[in-house]
């Protein structure tokens, strides 16, 4: 059986006490002594595991520590827990229907069931999302699993399908154990005090007899889980908690980890946004972190060649505010302190650390993006104004105004169930210091993308996922954002397209018809996307006609494998593939 899939596979390396965590004496592994896990070279010549899934191995093959670790979780759950599981973070209630996670899947060929398949998306569409590869059996949430890239590989008008792991720190150390024993600041602490301290402890001690290491720092803990990027000549598998993760996509289709990047900085306790932007004429990479102590906010540039700059700390966040995205234009760099922030003293509470403070005035911090010191920063007041994800900025009047067009969350703030959210466009006026907004639409509409040419610039059209329930989207819209509603129409929409009865979707993706012509209108091209059929149980390819009023189909690939609900794709051209 191939050792990198093999359920003993950690089971090969010595541990100790050094910095890398992890050693292999495997020759077909190759131990990165900066980024300090495996990268997998192996993987480019070798034929892909074709032998028994990852449950059913795990079923088969438990280690003593997962009995041990299972048996005092369920002693937690049922006799330390101040309250019960919530069905928000109850894994049985959770981990159902098409949020179930699913075994890695190798590259295999894909049937166009209709339409063809346009040349202009020959390259591969990645959509990444929480997969956990062992049901816990304490409080989860849904940004708690590992995460798994779900990639179609186009060429010549044929697709081949392929599911796999981001191969993370977290991910590798517990699959050796066969049990989660990384902690999770969005369910750990949910069932009171007792029960928390209870599982940090367990977790603790079973990580340390595992890794021989206390700190999972020097190696990361995150989960990779929530979005891709494209830069500095690497593809990337993306969480806010860690470093990036390099990844390749081979010939073949298949996906391999090749490292945790730490951009040449040989500092493994770097962590950056899941949301970086990029400019996309000098390809210089603006980025930024949170942290839980002063400075709880760093922004810092990646310039082309992918090599990180100094740091840039700002000491007027005065909390620690939960940033998830940001907004680049020309000339500035936009941050938002929202309502929800981070509090490590709920969980002497029995309760989780992230909170929303309803008393906190939220406000855009609006920095020129190459300033060399925090005097050039200025914060303005937005009451009301918590914002997911910026879809797109620019300037307008000279560099005197900045227009946002970004989601504001209207409420489920701290439950995924509880949320709405409405697209708004906001101009800030630099000189007066004034924000005025509009809203968009009075749909319920998150994961917008707009044609990605049009990034910090002025753009037209958007297109959002309908939300049914966070991330799953029962349909796609297309706005025409140039012009406001008014008093005939509640919203800017142009097109829509459900996906029908129990069918659902997620995030969009815009592919360019002609991506290097200049005088291409900004919606000629495609979107494309995954959808779920809850009645066949089958997944789906769809690439839509953006130009089209009811953004018709005109390709749909039946995948052979289940792609479940998650979060944020990229599409990468065949071009682009091959000189990564």
């Amino acid at each position: 059986m191939n050792s990198l899939y093999s359920s003993s596979f950690l089971s090969k390396f010595p541990m100790n006490v050094s910095s890398l965590g992890i050693i292999d004496k495997n020759p077909q592994t190759k131990i990165n002594p900066i980024y300090s896990v495996p990268t997998f070279h192996a993987r480019l010549t070798e034929k892909p595991f074709r032998g028994k899934p990852l449950y059913e191995r795990r079923r088969n093959d438990e280690s003593l520590y997962a009995k041990m670790l299972k048996s005092l979780d369920d002693f937690i759950c049922k006799f330390m827990s101040e309250v019960p599981l919530d069905p928000s973070n109850d894994p049985k209630h959770i981990l159902v229907g098409n949020f179930a996670p699913v075994d890695e899947l190798p590259p295999t060929p894909c049937e166009v069931v209709e339409g063809s398949l346009p040349i202009c998306v020959e390259g591969a569409y990645i959509r990444n999302g929480p997969n956990p590869p062992i049901t816990p059996h304490g409080p989860y949430h849904l940004f708690d699993g590992d995460g798994m890239l779900h990639s179609i590989t186009i060429s010549k008008g044929k697709a081949t399908f392929c599911s796999r792991y981001v191969k993370t720190y977290k991910y590798l150390v517990e699959q050796n154990i066969g049990y989660p024993v990384f902690p999770s600041p969005f369910s750990s602490f949910n069932n009171g005090l007792s029960a928390s301290i209870a599982r940090l402890v367990v977790l603790t001690v079973a990580r340390v007899l595992v890794t021989r290491c206390l700190d999972p720092r020097p190696n990361g803990f995150g989960t990779g889980n929530t979005s891709l990027g494209l830069f500095g000549g690497k593809l990337f598998a993306l969480c806010e908690s860690d470093l990036p993760y390099a990844i390749k996509v081979t010939s073949d289709g298949d996906i391999i980890t090749l490292d945790r990047h730490d951009f040449y900085t040989g500092d493994p306790l770097l962590r950056m946004t899941a949301h970086p932007k990029i400019d996309l004429e000098t390809g210089q990479v603006f980025a930024f972190r949170c942290d839980i102590t002063s400075p709880f906010l760093t922004f810092f540039r990646i310039d082309s060649s992918g090599r990180k700059g100094p740091d840039f700390p700002i000491f007027s966040l005065h909390g620690p505010s939960l940033i998830h995205d940001f907004a680049l234009t020309k000339h500035y760099v936009i941050f938002q302190d929202t309502q929800v922030e981070l509090n490590p003293m709920e969980i002497t509470r029995g309760r989780s650390p992230i909170v929303v403070d309803h008393t906190k005035v939220p406000r855009l911090g609006i920095l020129p993006r190459n300033a060399m010191n925090e005097t050039e920063l200025s914060w303005i007041d937005v009451p009301g104004l918590n914002m997911s994800h910026f879809i797109n900025a620019w300037e307008e009047d000279g560099g005197n105004k900045i227009v946002i067009v970004a989601f504001n969350v209207l409420s489920g703030l701290d439950s995924l169930y509880l949320f709405n959210s409405s697209m708004e466009k906001i101009t800030i006026d630099l000189k007066a210091k004034k924000i005025e907004r509009h809203p968009l639409s009075t749909k319920n509409l998150e994961l917008g993308v707009i044609n990605p040419a049009y990034a910090g610039k002025k753009n037209k059209y958007v297109y959002a996922a309908i939300i049914s329930q966070t991330p799953k989207a029962a349909g796609v819209i297309k706005l025409d954002i140039s012009q406001l509603p008014n008093a005939d129409s509640s919203n800017c929409m142009v097109a829509s397209r459900l996906y029908g009865s129990s069918c659902y979707g997620g995030e969009p993706y815009f592919v360019a018809r002609e991506p290097d012509n200049p005088e291409a209108e900004e919606d000629d091209g495609y979107l494309v996307t995954y959808m779920h059929d809850e009645n066949s149980e089958e997944s789906w390819f769809l690439v839509m006609n953006a130009k089209s009023p009811t953004l018709d189909i005109v390709a749909s690939v039946r995948l052979p494998g289940r792609v479940p609900y998650g979060f944020h794709g990229l599409f990468v051209r065949e071009g682009d593939l091959n000189k990564l």
